[in-house]
């Protein structure tokens, strides 16, 4: 079967986040199945690295209208790691630092989806049968190629899934973005793209697709509800039998502590002692006192409520008064969480390290070095930080919800079964219990010793995930 992958962002070209990990790891894995031919499209930003650039080839090029514009439109393309890339080159829209935060986004995607259609007579005798949605930045492509190509013969055959990597962000613009997609007013109803008085292009995506995804079972579930359907729980709802829920993995390829060029020590499953050394590095790099027997906590994030931050703020200075433990954190976000964690760092110099940048190889050193994760969230549709921590035998404290539920499973010392430790209520009580319960463990050389390899061979790689994918394919060329 031929798949068409359609993001906005994709490893190692340019990456925000989760989306950037996924939209190459999982092109990866199918491509594996052999019997899946998986090419992505993407912008060719500028922020793009030069070394990619310069090896793109020149494939083609064409006129997209968005409205009244007129906008030249090149395709580029580069192999790599096996893959066939296609790039969409439009200097106007695409010849800006970084990928998303501009006025105009409602523009620039609209141009992105046209672009990306047209762009199939380009791709070498390639005729997709299935396009593959990310997000809203390309779920309009449902409804454009439903009203656009819907009397094109190598056009009407294609069928299309969307997977919503987080629900929140939904891509609402002004009423006027349907002149630059070209439809008519008819789709401005509630039952199609309108939104209270605006345009809804995840809605439209939820509409018009043929299959959606979502990005763990346990998300596709909460979805369905309010407060986590936002405002689109109905509709969701109302599609459940073609919703799934399929979780995200990892390139085991990628995050191997065996092989990680940010550690200063190597490890796997059957070393796991020399992590120790991995944490007096790590100690001795952020100045905190070193000691390989000092439980340390390690949390790698964007600041946002989301994340349950407000949490670990509310229980922080109880957690130091109360246990020798460490605390290292690494990410950047809302100013007054920033401002908390710097606090906390003055405070306790010896046992807290707050870094406010983002730094990919200093969280590989923390995966690798610390003993605990931290990931307490209000929601979270699967998350990668606790797949990379298991991984990592950095065992994961996590809230019960989304992606978290269906990875993580609270440790039973009469079973010797679970990988981490868990809280169901969105609660910091529960959660500084259930930190002090792993404290517990930690201490307990024969649990622990247990729990750490429970981790770390917790089966996440996208292999699983990667069959369950070819199954919904499956379902959309054959029924």
């Amino acid at each position: 079967m031929k798949v068409l992958f359609v993001t906005s962002e994709c490893h190692p070209f340019l990456k925000t986040g989760g989306l950037g990990d996924v939209s190459y790891s999982l092109p990866k894995a199918l491509k594996k199945l052999n019997d899946v031919d998986i090419r992505v499209i993407m912008p060719k930003y500028s922020s793009i690295p030069d070394y990619f650039k310069n090896s793109m080839q020149h494939k083609g090029n064409y006129i997209v209208s968005v409205g009244w514009r007129k906008q030249y439109c090149g395709i580029e393309f580069l192999e790599f790691d096996g893959i066939p890339f296609y790039f969409v080159d439009n200097e106007y829209y695409f010849n800006r630092p970084g990928s998303y935060g501009y006025t105009d986004e409602g523009e620039r995607f609209t141009f992105f989806s046209k672009a990306v259609l047209q762009s199939i007579p380009y791709m070498n005798d390639f005729e997709p049968d299935i396009i593959h949605c990310n997000d809203w930045h390309t779920a309009m492509i449902p409804a454009l190629l439903k009203d656009h190509y819907r009397f094109f013969d190598n056009y009407t055959r294609i069928k299309t899934a969307l997977t919503i990597h987080n629900l929140q962000y939904q891509g609402i613009f002004d009423k006027s973005i349907l002149d630059l997609l070209e439809l008519n007013e008819g789709y401005f109803n509630e039952s199609s793209l309108k939104y209270y008085n605006s345009v809804n292009f995840l809605k439209g995506g939820i509409v018009y697709s043929d299959k959606i995804s979502t990005v763990s079972n346990t998300y596709s579930n909460e979805i369905q509800t309010e407060p986590f359907g936002s405002t689109l729980s109905g509709l969701l709802h109302g599609r459940r039998n073609d919703l799934w829920g399929i979780v995200n993995g990892i390139d085991y390829d990628t995050f191997n502590p065996a092989t990680d060029i940010h550690l200063p020590v190597k490890y796997d499953v059957n070393n796991y002692w020399l992590k120790r050394e991995n944490k007096v590095n790590l100690q001795r790099e952020l100045g905190l006192e070193q000691n390989a027997d000092t439980p340390l906590i390690g949390l790698v994030s964007r600041l946002t409520d989301q994340k349950g931050l407000d949490l670990v703020c509310s229980i922080f200075e109880e957690l130091m008064c109360s246990e020798n433990v460490q605390f290292v954190l690494l990410g950047t976000g809302d100013p007054n969480y920033e401002h908390s964690f710097r606090y906390f760092a003055n405070k306790y110099p010896n046992r807290c390290s707050t870094n406010i940048y983002f730094d990919n190889s200093l969280a590989q050193r923390i995966y690798g070095a610390s003993d605990f994760f931290l990931m307490p969230s209000k929601f979270e549709p699967c998350g990668l930080s606790q797949l990379i921590a298991l991984r990592y035998g950095s065992v994961p404290i996590v809230r019960e919800t989304g992606g978290l539920k269906d990875t993580v499973f609270s440790y039973n010392e009469h079973y010797k079964e679970g990988n981490g430790f868990t809280f169901t209520n969105y609660d910091a009580k529960d959660m500084l219990n259930t930190i002090k319960r792993g404290l517990h463990f930690y201490w307990d050389k024969y649990h622990w010793d247990i729990i750490s390899r429970n981790a770390m061979n917790s089966s996440n790689s996208w292999e699983n995930s990667a069959y369950i994918y070819k199954d919904l394919y499956n379902t959309l060329i054959w029924g």
